[in-house]
């Protein structure tokens, strides 16, 4: 089975750990799957509040670069992130780009599911590079819901549950659902949730 989901919202919120349980889960269970990593992180440009949109055109481009690598070595892509969510931060901060809205909406009906993940905890988790502000946090956050309203995908959005255990449950529930994964079946899925 081939496809490409993606894990959405704002930061500090648990995706990349839920993008690499998923990708170990599946791959444990014998599916192709691997992940295609943010790179936020890596970006040599300013990001969070201070962001410039040199950084923003960069990080956008590294996502969809990802995305296109992980697509021809692995069957099912795993995004750390969707350009939906990496195109909030640039609104917040530059507003609207319509040269750049229209392809980022055709880029976003190439995913095939899009998990959002809420905000969970009452902080935002400290690390070296992402903002600690509960403000900024919550105002990407709505971003991106606005945004998968205005870009059509309501209908390829599963929003994931308050409680952290449901997320690996519900999200291959979801895969199957879609036929992204195979039917339960035999031992190829013992173990799994």
């Amino acid at each position: 089975m081939s496809g490409k989901i993606a894990f959405i919202g704002t930061h500090g919120v648990g995706k990349t750990v839920l993008t690499f349980t998923v990708a170990a889960q599946l791959r444990a269970a014998g599916v192709d799957a691997d992940v295609a990593v943010e790179h936020s992180r890596r970006s040599p440009f300013p990001i969070n509040e201070g962001t410039t949109l040199e950084s923003q055109l960069w990080i956008l481009s590294t996502q969809w670069q990802e995305e296109l690598e992980a697509r021809r070595r692995t069957e099912l892509v795993i995004c750390d992130r969707a350009v939906i969510d990496n195109y909030a931060y640039l609104v917040r901060a530059f507003g609207e780009q319509p040269w750049l809205r229209a392809f980022l909406e055709h880029w976003s009906r190439t995913y095939d599911a899009l998990f959002w993940v809420p905000i969970v905890d009452d902080d935002v988790t400290k690390d070296r590079m992402r903002s600690t502000s509960r403000r900024f946090q919550r105002d990407i956050h709505d971003r991106v819901g606005q945004l998968v309203e205005s870009f059509g995908l309501t209908d390829r959005v599963t929003a994931l549950p308050d409680r952290r255990d449901q997320h690996l449950p519900l999200v291959l529930e979801t895969l199957r659902a879609r036929r992204l994964l195979p039917p339960k079946q035999g031992a190829l899925f013992d173990g799994m949730e």
